[in-house]
Order: C-alpha cells, then sequence, then structure tokens
C-alpha cells in the first residue's frame, strides 16, 4: 500500500494549495500570504500531520508563524472529532495547562479535503521513554513529577466556567459506564471475528463499574510520546482528540497500566505505589487500589479494541500498518483480574 514518490508530491502539492486558500480566507484582508515548508511529518497514528510557516501582513504588522495542520485522514485508529479538539484548545488558552495555541478550523473538510485544524507548532522535543532514557535520574524523575503535575493540572481545569460542557458531553456519576459503551460500540463495529476473551474481560469491567465522585477533564491518551520536552521541562503537551469529561482515575489508570511501564514508571523509584502517594499529595483526593485496577484493566480493554481498529482498517484498505491480535493484552487483563480477586 506504500505510496509512490509522485502520488507523495502530487497529495503535498494539492494540501499546499487547500492550505494555502484556507489561510488566506482565514487571516481575512491580510496581504502577501504566503506558505513555506510544507511537509508531512512521520507518527501520529490517528491524524495526518502537515508542518509548515505561513507569513502575511494585515492591519497589526507583519507575521511568519510556525504551524501544524491535522487532517482526518482516510483510515485512522480512533474516531475522533476536530471541532472537540479545537475547542479544548481554545479554553485550555485560559489556563496554565501548557497546550498548543488553535489557530482554524475547517470542520467539515470543505476546504482542507477532511476534518482538520490548524494550531501552532511549539518547540520541543518528543521522546516516548525519557523517563527510561540515557538521561541522569535526577533529571528523569523531574520529568516523571513534571508529567504527573501536568496531569493534576489538566484534572484541576474548571471545565464548567471555560463552557466545555457545550461540546463535551458530562456524564455524571456513570463516567465508567459511559466509557464502556463509547468503547464497546466501537468493538461491535470493528470486530471482524469474535473475540471471547474480550466479552469476558468486558463483563467483568461492567459488574465491578463504580460511580464516579467528581467529574474532570480527561485527556485520553497521556503520556510521554504526546508531550514535547523542552530542556528539563514539558513545554506542551499535545494530542487532545480523545479529550472528554469524565474519571480522574481514568487517566491515572493510564498511566499505572502495567503494560505502559517504560512508558511512565521508573523502576525502584517511580512505580504504582509513588505515583499514587504524589497524585494524593497534589490533589488531596485518596485513590482506592481497586477502583485504580478497574481502571487499568479499562485502560488494556481499551487498547485492545484500537489494536482490532488497526486490523479493520488495514483489510478495509484504508490503514498501511498490519496489526496482530491483542493477545498480550488479553493476558495483562486476565492476570490483574486474578491478582485482584486474591
Amino acid at each position: 500500500m506504500a505510496r509512490s514518490v509522485a502520488d507523495q508530491q502530487e497529495d503535498a502539492e494539492d494540501v499546499g494549495a487547500r492550505l494555502e486558500r484556507f489561510v488566506r480566507d482565514r487571516v481575512g484582508g491580510a496581504g502577501h500570504v504566503r506558505l513555506t515548508g510544507l511537509t508531512r511529518t512521520s507518527g501520529g497514528l490517528s491524524r495526518e500531520n502537515w508542518v509548515f510557516r505561513a507569513a502575511w501582513t494585515d492591519a497589526k504588522g507583519t507575521h511568519d508563524q510556525p504551524l501544524i495542520m491535522r487532517r482526518d485522514p482516510a483510515g485512522s485508529l480512533l474516531d475522533t472529532d476536530r471541532r472537540e479538539e479545537f475547542a479544548v484548545l481554545r479554553a485550555l488558552e485560559a489556563t496554565d495547562v501548557a497546550a498548543p495555541r488553535a489557530f482554524w478550523l475547517d470542520e467539515d473538510g470543505s476546504v482542507l479535503g477532511s476534518p482538520s485544524l490548524v494550531m501552532e507548532r511549539v518547540e520541543g522535543e518528543c521522546d516516548w521513554f525519557v523517563l527510561n532514557s540515557a538521561r541522569p535520574e535526577p533529571v528523569r524523575l523531574g520529568f516523571a513529577r513534571g508529567f504527573l503535575e501536568m496531569l493534576v493540572r489538566i484534572q484541576q481545569v474548571d471545565w464548567r466556567v471555560l463552557g466545555l460542557d457545550a461540546v463535551l458531553k458530562d456524564p455524571g456519576p456513570d463516567a465508567a459506564a459511559s466509557e464502556l459503551d463509547r468503547w464497546e460500540g466501537e468493538l461491535r463495529r470493528v470486530a471482524l471475528e469474535p473475540v471471547p476473551e474480550l466479552e469476558v474481560v468486558l463483563r467483568w469491567l461492567r459488574e465491578r463499574a463504580r460511580p464516579a465522585t467528581r467529574i474532570v477533564l480527561v485527556h485520553g491518551d497521556f503520556k510521554p510520546g504526546n508531550a514535547l520536552l523542552l530542556g528539563d521541562g514539558i513545554s506542551a503537551m499535545l494530542d487532545w482528540e480523545t479529550a472528554h469529561l469524565g474519571d480522574p482515575l481514568e487517566d491515572l489508570g493510564w498511566i499505572t497500566n502495567p503494560v505502559r511501564a517504560r512508558e511512565h514508571q521508573i523502576t525502584g523509584v517511580w512505580e504504582r505505589e509513588r505515583i499514587v502517594e504524589v497524585y494524593t499529595e497534589l490533589t488531596g483526593h485518596a485513590v482506592d487500589p481497586d477502583e485504580l485496577t478497574w481502571w487499568n484493566v479499562f485502560s488494556c480493554w481499551k487498547l485492545a479494541v484500537i489494536v482490532l481498529t488497526g486490523m479493520h482498517e488495514f483489510v478495509a484498505g484504508r490503514f498501511d500498518r498490519v496489526h496482530h491480535s491483542p493477545t498480550w493484552l488479553v493476558r495483562a487483563m486476565l492476570r490483574m483480574i486474578e491478582e485482584g480477586a486474591r
């Protein structure tokens, strides 16, 4: 399914022409609009990422802005809404959460070819495994705490004051059941054949879902791989496409999930117990171990559905990466369920 160099060049030319029209329209009466350096970047399994610079002049002066366009592809691992992502980014501008500034939205894709948003390109590097890199341990611990503090800042966002409930559904106490409903719907949509192991885990999750004690802004895919690092700090948290209102233990369950330990933990100094301890210190909210395990299992179940989505899209000819059966995730879920039952 690999595209030829000529096809890729044609794509870039088409995207460039669309983007220039789009930017010219969005900046209104600006003159001398010029786009340079348009390149589709690697990375990102759910959106097309195109980086470029846009220069223009208007009544406020001359602008030269590094930007990135996130565009819906033909096939994706995630079915998300650019309008919601745009609204979240705009709302976060009024907070202390480090996130890119959103410039413009093509909600229906009528100009850019598919639903897209254009946002600020923030300086920094991406390092999925920064916590287990060659950096000195004190530096890695600094990043570890910085990520957790960032997560807490996200959860402390007053989404009601920011009006996010106008675009994001407030699930109330049924946040866990709501997320199960959402991802079960995805399972029914994408499964190419019955997966009885996931049905067994789904029943376990249904029977043990607890009501949320509070509702917060959930990132939905919080990890170092979705952040930019600058020096010894975090310059921006990226990929807000799965952001929603839900239980605060959802993101905490994602980062304490054993299968993601290499991304989120440092053996001996920053493991599950220490993460929960610091989280409690920062928030003042105690964490029930059994409830956190529920969210750990849910994280694996959700990830398994995403893997099945990749298989579905590959078979449909809309995705060019092969995904294997999520057997390894099933083993992890059953192990957590067994250990939790002791």
